[in-house]
């Protein structure tokens, strides 16, 4: 009943401020489980979370109206379940993040998040059949020693990756910038569909947020935390695939890339990063020789 309590309180704060763990922890740290939020002053509310006296006050009133409302109840008869930071199922790979997220919000197979073979696959939404036809060379490998292909379901790269993972029999994960309650971009839904019923849908974002263009680079520090390596394909020198191995870099992470046609613009993003010590890779097979050491 306790944790059921806490749930619901995280849940209705989260649903009217919807910020990474970091904005939270000085609340956290001052009223762990959330029970005296309500009766909290403005004042301290807005002091704990940085925020002016008015912002606070709306704050506490939505809140206030959110605990109002069975959102547990309500998020799974849409069939989606959230997994609070505190949850056994939550990722303890995030934790490594600076900012954390309070709670993800996923629809489909919530048991792929206790693989820890995790992998992403990311590049170019204007990537070219140059990276299905290198996914056909590396996937099979993946998918039989039972890695899960994570990416963020956007044009090109993302969505070549997904689908290949399905087409292989392997299982995929994507990560959102918006809540579940939307899809970006539209030409995915079948495939989105597709994964929320047999692979896993997972967002940080509560179910009515909006896509909004700032949320896809926070996004990829997702794509990045639960992932043990990156994979990346055709990207231009300068994209959204930048950020994503930013964060992989910052914490570690194997990077992989797939040489490229040196005539083609969308190779820079991955010879720059093979200048760097990327490892450079053309069957999945090496991949699979450099990660297992972590396994066994």
């Amino acid at each position: 009943m306790k944790e059921a309590q806490l749930t619901q309180r995280l849940l209705a704060l989260h649903y009217v401020f919807p910020v990474p763990l970091n904005r939270l922890a000085p609340l956290f740290k001052e009223d762990i489980e959330l029970a005296m939020f309500e009766q909290m002053s403005t004042q301290k509310i807005a002091q704990l979370l940085n925020l002016s006296y008015e912002k606070a006050n709306r704050l506490k009133a939505a809140y206030i109206e959110a605990m109002e409302t069975p959102l547990l109840q309500a998020y799974e008869q849409k069939l989606i379940t959230p997994i609070p930071f505190f949850h056994p199922l939550f990722p303890k790979e995030l934790f490594e993040l600076y900012d954390p997220p309070v709670c993800l919000y996923v629809k489909g197979k919530v048991d792929l998040l206790v693989n820890k073979r995790k992998i992403a696959i990311v590049g170019s939404r204007k990537a070219t059949t140059y990276t299905e036809n290198a996914l056909q060379y590396i996937m099979p490998a993946l998918v039989e020693h039972d890695y899960i292909i994570v990416s963020g379901l956007a044009k090109g790269a993302d969505r070549m990756a997904h689908e290949s993972a399905i087409a292989n029999g392997g299982k995929t994960i994507a990560i959102l910038g918006h809540g579940l309650f939307h899809l970006y971009p539209k030409e995915n839904t079948k495939l989105a569909e597709i994964i929320s019923k047999d692979h896993l849908l997972m967002t940080e974002y509560p179910p009515y947020i909006e896509p909004k263009r700032w949320y896809f680079p926070m996004r990829n520090r997702i794509i990045s935390g639960i992932s043990k390596a990156i994979l990346v394909t055709e990207a231009a020198e300068k994209s959204g695939t930048s950020s994503t191995m930013d964060h992989g870099l910052e914490h570690g992470k194997e990077i992989f890339v797939v040489p490229g046609d040196i005539t083609s613009k969308l190779s820079l993003g991955p010879h720059k990063l093979l200048s760097e010590g990327a490892t450079p890779v053309w069957n999945g097979y090496q991949i699979i020789a450099e990660l297992e050491r972590y396994f066994n």
